[in-house]
């Protein structure tokens, strides 16, 4: 059970993917990191003899620590961002309790280089309508909350790609982040980051059934489809829409995640029936 100051995996498990999950911070030294170079989805490593560099920019938010078994390294750089003004558990176990109870975990092999501000940058074509939205949502929400989207002209996305150390995605173009065979952007995210949970799985079908007009795939596919092009109408500047399309990937999720098993029936049945 986990004291003052602590946070379960469980119950971190739970936060990660929403809105409300707390910024992540992997602070293990290089030895452990290497034993096991995967992250909790949505973290980012720093270092920890620098948290009075970095610790300023977490003020006013909550932030878990992150460290190989819970100890020392967590516990000094939580304090250390509490007395800057944020509010900071430490992971339970650490990285290594994470891992034994079987969460997911992202290889750090599968993440693009970071740009100066410690940001993935990726770069597609304008308009999103379904797989550039759903992948982003991804991204920021289980691999870099921070992550940079550049929409451009369909032919100079991999120029851009180029000149501006940017990862492309969903493209029609032999690049890792892109369709495979019947599987859109979004699944192939989903299996490479290390993300494929029951729920993501099955948020995933339904991606795939509205961006491939495969909408037998999933009931829940046609609503996605007409969400996505109501909002391809109502925002003329991609970053607007994608920032309005999140909310319908969190809905989207915590559906796949929590509710399932909801129904709700019509006509209601009669009272003493």
């Amino acid at each position: 059970m986990p004291s003052l100051l602590e946070i379960s995996p469980d119950k971190l498990a739970r936060l990660i993917g929403t809105p409300k999950s707390p910024a992540l911070i992997d602070v293990r030294i290089d030895e452990d990191f290497n034993a096991d170079p995967r992250l909790v989805p949505g973290s980012v490593r720093r270092d920890y003899r620098e948290v009075q560099l970095w610790r300023d920019e977490l003020y006013g938010r909550s932030a878990v620590v992150i460290c190989h078994r819970g100890k020392k390294l967590s516990y000094g750089v939580a304090a250390w961002l509490r007395q800057a003004g944020v509010s900071a558990d430490v992971l339970e176990g650490g990285f290594e309790s994470w891992a034994k109870a079987g969460h997911p975990a992202v290889p750090a092999s599968s993440l693009p280089e970071r740009d100066g501000q410690g940001r993935t940058v990726w770069v597609t074509r304008t308009r999103p309508k379904i797989d550039r939205i759903a992948c982003p949502w991804l991204i920021r929400r289980f691999v870099d909350p921070n992550a940079v989207f550049l929409f451009v002209s369909p032919s100079e996305v991999e120029t851009v790609a180029e000149r501006f150390n940017a990862t492309p995605f969903d493209i029609d173009a032999p690049v890792r982040w892109s369709h495979r065979g019947e599987h859109c952007t979004f699944d192939v995210m989903v299996q490479e980051f290390g993300l494929a949970t029951e729920p993501l799985l099955r948020l995933a079908t339904i991606v795939r059934a509205a961006d491939t007009a495969r909408l037998d795939l999933a009931p829940q596919a046609p609503g996605l489809l007409a969400a996505s092009l109501g909002l391809s109408r109502m925002y003329a500047d991609d970053n607007e829409q994608l920032e309005a399309g999140l909310p319908l990937y969190d809905a989207f999720y915590r559906w796949c995640r929590d509710a399932t098993d909801e129904t709700h029936n019509w006509p209601s049945p009669k009272k003493g029936a």
